[in-house]
């Protein structure tokens, strides 16, 4: 008899329920340190003026803020692809501009709104062909974007332009009961309407998969066989046709056009895209962090204003927050890395003499030896 074949089988050590349920939540730990700056600093307000815990004061947070909800929703989908879309805010403002002009001029409401929601999906779909098919860095290219779009606001005025079409009027000043004397505008709805479309697109949906797979490793994406840059192309006409319905909502809010409006609202953006969880290098993220990014831009706006400190202290704070936001991903990520090495054939063995082979290792195999 072969010596070989009185060898006693070998099995893999299987992780437990706990560490595998630990590793699965991993991924949502920007998220969670998210949820929980945001859970701090409204407690801090809160004790500092009670009347913070008013359902309507945490309400107004989203009807604040619709605009910059939906803008950073669609930045989320560029930056997890690992790029960045530096034209947001200007498209914005030529939405509004566009928007103000054709309602004075006796425009259907319904086809502004269309017009705008074409002119900011066509943008962002010209920026994401030049970036694909010109191999153009994406930085320079929105930054050219944002110098066009600017530029054409400059173009159809550079005075306000107030809105007085009835529709419009009639949005800006609704309000959608709650129980408990509370409201909220429509803008809100449907703003959530978008994040709750969103959520679902990255996260069931093959387009969302791809994105996904694309801010890992676009050179792993395009071997398995994954739209590489069709799906490209599309979220930077995603974020276009975001910015546009940015611009309509901040249009309802403000009831004007104005050539410097939005002005620095894509670094806002940016900023809460990357508090609420997102990897500037792409990959990974969720809409939901956007969200809370968002909402602790807020409520620190809030809890500064009502200490009466300056907005430059504001943007101090915003800057300490962003880099405790970074350093915070990075040691994720890290962290990440780390465990995918212990855990790939050929990495660390089990623990010595528990007579188990390396995780990822085959069956049969001795201690601390690596899959072929």
């Amino acid at each position: 008899m072969s010596s070989l074949s009185t060898l006693t089988p070998l099995t893999v050590k299987e992780p437990s329920p706990l560490r595998s349920r630990m590793r699965g939540g991993a991924r949502y730990a920007p998220t969670l340190a998210t949820l929980g700056l945001f859970i701090a600093m409204f407690a801090v307000g809160a004790g500092m003026y009670p009347s913070f815990l008013s359902g309507q004061v945490f309400l107004n947070l989203f009807i604040d803020n619709t605009f910059l909800i939906v803008l950073a929703v669609g930045m989320t989908f560029v930056i997890l692809t690992g790029g960045i879309d530096l034209s947001v805010g200007a498209v914005v403002a030529l939405s509004m501009m566009v928007s103000a002009t054709l309602l004075q001029q006796g425009w259907n409401p319904a086809a502004v709104i269309f017009l705008v929601l074409v002119i900011g999906a066509g943008l962002g779909l010209l920026m994401g062909l030049i970036i694909q098919y010109f191999d153009i860095q994406p930085f320079i290219v929105t930054l050219a974007g944002m110098f066009l779009a600017r530029g054409l606001c400059y173009v159809i005025s550079l005075d306000s332009i107030p809105v007085t079409d009835g529709f419009f009027t009639s949005v800006a000043q609704a309000q959608i009961p709650l129980p408990g004397d509370l409201f909220v505008s429509p803008g809100v709805l449907l703003a959530l309407g978008i994040v709750a479309a969103a959520f679902f697109i990255l996260h069931h949906t093959r387009f969302g998969r791809t994105v996904y797979a694309i801010g890992g490793n676009e050179h792993s994406a395009m071997l398995m066989g994954l739209p590489v840059t069709r799906t490209k192309i599309l979220v930077y006409a995603l974020s276009g046709l975001c910015s546009a319905v940015a611009g309509v909502l901040f249009s309802f809010y403000s009831l004007s056009g104005y050539s410097l409006a939005a002005q620095g609202m894509e670094l806002d953006a940016i900023a809460a895209v990357v508090i609420g969880g997102t990897l500037l290098l792409g990959g990974r993220g969720t809409i939901i962090g956007t969200v809370l990014g968002v909402l602790i831009f807020t409520t620190l706006g809030n809890v500064f204003t009502l200490n009466n400190l300056s907005s430059s202290a504001q943007a101090v704070a915003r800057g300490v927050i962003i880099v405790l936001a970074v350093l915070l991903q990075m040691r994720l990520a890290n962290r990440e890395t780390r465990t995918r090495v212990a855990r790939a054939p050929g990495g660390p063995a089990g623990p010595a003499g528990d007579g188990s082979a390396a995780e990822g290792a085959p069956a049969g195999a001795r201690p601390g030896e690596g899959a072929p």
